[in-house]
């Protein structure tokens, strides 16, 4: 028997939000705008053409903090959790990890220093930054277009979700490596109120990057996997 979600269709959008905020983040990247009065999510997900199915599955999921999920793979539209998830790899590259950086080079420009401790966090932060953008391009100009044409029903013999988790290494390690020498070795004459806004960004990113893997290892990956097992070509 599937368990009761905690969020339904006949929901007011703003009573999801009141109940968790961190899902501004979801219905941002959905291509939803704020605004929407007293309309229930069903009523917000059809004025903007959402699936609304998809929409609560990857809201429920989240917010119940899942791992797995319960039989609604053939009820969602993988086109839109694959929208979802390039909208989220454009608010990362284009805006959360450069916003970080601005704020970063601001907090360590700390002057009469003999140890350039800019340049050592600077660089920290540029290789994250690389990392994170190689595995999300990976999976824009790779994986989303091979998922895109299995549900065309060609299926492609070179390549398989397998590959893709063998591929699907965390990306936060160098985040964490980051904020924990900020937290460690900050200079004493360094702006600390620059210095807490950046750890507060940094520990909002990390959170949010931690869901984004989330989403992809155990409700994008796992769906796709059913697909594959199919004979028959998905619409």
């Amino acid at each position: 028997m599937q368990k009761q979600q905690k969020f339904s269709a006949n929901e007011k959008m703003s009573d999801l939000i009141r109940e968790d905020h961190t899902l501004l983040l979801v219905i941002s990247r959905f291509g939803l705008s704020l605004g929407f009065g007293d309309k229930t999510v069903k009523e917000v997900c059809e004025a903007s053409g959402i699936d609304c199915n998809t929409f609560l599955a990857v809201v429920n999921f989240l917010s119940e903090g899942n791992f797995e999920v319960d039989n609604v793979y053939d009820n969602i539209s993988i086109v839109s959790v694959i929208d979802y998830l390039k909208n989220s790899h454009i608010y990362f590259l284009g805006f959360k990890l450069p916003a970080i950086r601005t704020k970063l080079f601001e907090a360590v420009k700390v002057p009469d220093q003999n140890i350039p401790y800019g340049v050592i966090f600077m660089k920290f932060f540029d290789e994250y930054f690389s990392e994170v953008r190689k595995h999300m391009e990976y999976e824009d100009k790779v994986v989303f277009p091979y998922v895109l044409k299995l549900l065309q029903g060609q299926k492609d013999p070179k390549y398989s979700m397998s590959v893709f988790r063998g591929k699907h290494n965390e990306i936060d390690s160098k985040l964490i490596e980051l904020k924990n020498i900020l937290i460690k070795y900050y200079p004493a004459k360094g702006n600390n109120h620059l210095l807490t806004e950046v750890l507060f960004d940094i520990l909002s990113c990390e959170a949010d990057l931690a869901s984004h893997n989330r989403i992809e290892d155990y409700f994008f990956i796992p769906a796709i996997e059913v697909i594959e097992r199919k004979e028959t070509p998905v619409k």
